[in-house]
């Protein structure tokens, strides 16, 4: 299996996609706008991948956070909002907020569930913090790392009961950004002590099954390569010092945060220590060079895998309208009657 996870061009396989993907055999795909044109068409997508590899288990990954960052859209589904309504609520009332914050994905996983998407890039469980660049802004949980935690576990929790697997972003921390990574490399110049704010909703729910990378240079850990490429920042601060032992994928390797050949950055980051290298764009040269590039995937590495996907197996969430409709309604009962 090749520790990648791959886009696809459009919204169903190519011929070209259907046998290059069968014969590298990635560990799992991800779905954007370009992929999604109706619940039928995208469900048909999904079971195609799935029997490409024969794998029900197949990982088929989404950014579907609410807010702004959401593929999935209305009318089709429902709008879901951004983090930071679960924060503000938090102030009101702290229980409530946590429900809701369950409630809410667990509601996002049905409706996945439905279309057969098995794992759901989310909780951000980034700190904000003020000055910051806005790629991360209203879509955090909050400014104080134990709240952020709290309402990551209560996502992670609503993300699984509805059969879904979350994945914790972006470690070691991304709330500090002074550029948005898709442009740009930014340096965080905060001293270690500083950068324990970041590390501590991670070490809190470093149990996660999965987890993925933030393209940042943190010139207290490693002043010449960004998180996702660096082994210090991976070995001695992901793996170690926040003690995750998820499977670990890196951020879209295609931003220009990162220099180099896309090929050239999945082998960096895999050869860091990084699982899975993660290419949304569908483009075949980039994912021709990746498959030559990279190792075969490691059992350590498939082992994360396993054990992660493992997680949402005896789901009882039938993705239904029915059961779609009643979590909102909870979600939205516990939200007016705090307001």
């Amino acid at each position: 299996m090749t520790p990648a996870v791959f886009g696809i061009s459009g919204p169903s396989l190519t011929a070209a996609e259907r046998s290059f993907f069968r014969d590298c055999d990635p560990a799992g795909y991800i779905i954007f706008g370009r992929n999604i044109e109706s619940k039928a068409q995208l469900r048909a997508l999904t079971d195609a991948l799935r029997a490409v590899h024969g794998r029900d288990d197949l990982a088929i990954l989404i950014d579907q956070e609410g807010g702004r960052v959401a593929r999935m859209q209305e009318p089709v589904w429902p709008k879901f909002p951004a983090g930071e309504i679960f924060d503000k609520l938090y102030d009101i009332a702290p229980a409530t907020a946590i429900e809701a914050a369950r409630l809410n994905a667990q509601a996002i996983a049905v409706s996945l569930r439905e279309v057969g998407i098995t794992v759901d890039c989310l909780p951000l469980l980034d700190v904000r913090q003020p000055d910051a660049d806005n790629v991360i802004g209203d879509r955090a949980l909050g400014s104080e790392p134990m709240r952020v935690a709290a309402l990551g576990r209560a996502i992670l929790d609503g993300l699984q009961r509805g059969g879904v697997v979350g994945v914790v972003k972006h470690l070691p921390g991304h709330g500090r950004t002074s550029v948005d990574t898709h442009k740009a490399l930014p340096t965080v110049t905060a001293s270690d002590e500083e950068l324990q704010l970041d590390l501590a909703p991670f070490q809190t729910l470093n149990q996660a099954p999965m987890g993925m990378t933030g393209h940042l240079l943190f010139t207290a850990w490693d002043a010449e390569n960004p998180s996702t490429l660096s082994k210090t920042v991976v070995q001695d601060i992901i793996r170690d010092r926040i003690g995750f032992d998820g499977l670990l994928f890196t951020d879209d390797l295609d931003m220009e945060a990162l220099s180099g050949t896309v090929p050239e950055r999945a082998a960096r980051a895999q050869a860091a220590g990084c699982d899975i290298a993660l290419n949304c764009w569908a483009k075949m040269d980039d994912m021709i060079g990746i498959v030559e590039r990279l190792a075969p995937m490691s059992d350590k590495t498939r082992q994360r895998l396993d054990q992660a996907m493992a997680t949402i197996a005896e789901s009882r969430s039938a993705g239904s309208a029915d059961e779609l409709d009643g979590l909102l309604a909870r979600r939205d009962g516990l939200i007016a009657a705090a307001a």
